[in-house]
């Protein structure tokens, strides 16, 4: 395994894992910024009120989003091992 068979393999699994989080990440991102929209509107500077619904807002995509994050999960793993087979031999 050359130097540049391992960055690619990392580079892979840098992506899969980016793809994984991201839709998490970015409906929590939004939810967060609509509640501190509806903070500075209405003047209510309670820090603690964003948590509960960024976790609800997460767990729901979360739910929503694994049947696909699976999908992709396996086919990305599948393909990274076979990689790996290939450039070992």
């Amino acid at each position: 395994m050359t130097q540049v068979d391992f960055l690619d393999l990392l580079q892979q699994t840098v992506i899969l894992m980016l793809l994984l989080s991201a839709p998490i990440l970015v409906v929590s991102m939004v939810v967060g910024l609509a509640i501190s929209l509806i903070q500075a509107v209405t003047q209510i500077q309670e820090s603690t009120l964003t948590f509960v619904p960024k976790i609800l807002a997460a767990l729901l995509t979360l739910v929503v989003a694994a049947p696909w994050m699976l999908d992709l999960y396996i086919d990305r793993a599948h393909r990274i091992l076979h990689y790996l087979s290939v450039i070992t031999r």
